[in-house]
């Protein structure tokens, strides 16, 4: 059960995806833990243009 997570569904660019994967196997961080910092990044710099 995921009590601090919430599944979505989405498509992204098959390269971007691929290129996802491959940071996720070299660096052994899960894909999730990856979607998270990036959306994050992507927040803090939106709001920060507030």
């Amino acid at each position: 059960m995921l009590v601090h997570r919430e599944k979505i569904s989405n498509s992204i660019e098959k390269e971007l995806y691929i290129k996802l994967k491959v940071l996720s196997a070299e660096t052994r961080i899960p894909i999730s833990k990856l979607l998270d910092e990036a959306i994050e990044d992507l927040l803090s710099k939106h709001s920060a243009k507030k």
